[in-house]
């Protein structure tokens, strides 16, 4: 019997469900698939435990995450290494060439687009200079600047921040607090629905396909209930956006805001799986299969042939293991 194919994945947290993906993408090419996970704490997280193996790491700013994971994909014969979390693509897209010479790759742009794309006043700036339609975007001296002219509210923003850390609405100056403790921007504040948009990237770095879906309900900055559509207007952007910051690879997601004055407007990219990202599998979008088919030398079947119309309702699970840690 051939080796399984081996996935790690990093800061795995909560994404059982991207891992179900996953497992249902290597059953259906004929591959059997063996889950790794890490994260701070293994024993506390649902893909951890729904992987066969589990194992703890350091924080992604630890000087030793780098080498720990070196160590464990060199053990294991790790295929596929994939992030889930902002934090760790920095890091990992500068060992990119130090994982590969391992045999392992990692699910991550070039170190170049992660260093835009992880500062959100260059990607809007990036965006544009190509001509897609950004919130501006303003800095916290323009805010102090004497008789500035801003268009309030404003929407503040940690310029590097993740899973909806510090977010703010700003009515006027009286808002604006004397200190952050992190570089901000502030960005005009967008009114209308709101859309996650799931684009993937081949490995020759052609797009292939992008997945919109309509945010109807959000817990936690993350998607609990979604449906796919389509819209010409929002593939033109994805298509845009990819040219406009070149080095994307695999799966990546954006949202953007379709402003009844302005029309859809971009305000934030993740380089990674997005947590919306089971809703465009179930659409037939089947990013995680396409990922496998290239690790393991297979032709590739990424296509636009997806269903619009496909809803998704999240709701809570548990997973339950007796006093031995063994799962019930």
């Amino acid at each position: 019997m051939s080796a399984p194919v081996r996935v790690l994945f990093t800061s795995a947290g909560r994404r059982a469900g991207l891992v179900a993906c996953f497992r249902q993408s290597a059953e259906a090419l004929g591959h059997r698939i063996e889950v790794h996970a890490c994260d701070l704490s293994p024993g506390l997280s649902a893909a951890c435990l729904a992987a066969e193996h589990a194992f703890q790491v350091p924080r992604c700013t630890d000087a030793g995450y780098i080498d720990a994971l070196l160590q464990y994909c060199d053990a294991q014969a790790i295929g596929l290494l994939v992030p889930t979390i902002d934090t760790e693509l920095a890091v990992l897209a500068r060992s990119a060439d130090r994982f590969a010479a391992h045999g392992t790759r990692v699910h991550v742009g070039s170190e170049d687009y992660i260093d835009v794309i992880r500062d959100k006043g260059e990607t809007c700036a990036r965006l544009a200079r190509a001509g897609l339609a950004v919130p501006r975007t303003f800095t916290l001296d323009d805010l102090r600047a004497p008789g500035a002219d801003l268009p309030w509210p404003l929407f503040a923003k940690p310029a590097g921040g993740s899973a909806s850390r510090g977010l703010a609405v700003l009515e006027g100056p009286g808002d604006v607090e004397r200190d952050y403790p992190e570089p901000m921007i502030f960005q005009e504040f967008l009114r209308g629905p709101e859309y996650t948009i799931n684009v993937f990237v081949d490995r020759g770095g052609q797009f292939r396909t992008a997945v919109p879906h309509l945010r109807i309900s959000v817990r936690a900055g993350e998607v609990e209930k979604g449906r796919t559509v389509r819209d010409p207007r929002f593939t033109r952007i994805a298509r845009q956006l990819v040219a406009a910051i070149p080095g994307a690879s695999g799966a990546l997601c954006f949202q953007l805001i379709d402003d009844p004055d302005r029309g859809p407007c971009v305000f934030e990219i993740n380089a990674r799986f997005g947590g919306g990202y089971p809703l465009a599998h179930a659409s037939g979008a089947v990013f995680a299969r396409w990922l496998l088919e290239e690790i393991t030398g297979q032709p590739g079947s990424a296509h636009d042939d997806w269903a619009a119309g496909v809803e998704m309702i999240r709701y809570d699970a548990a997973i339950f293991r007796d006093a031995e840690g063994n799962r019930l």
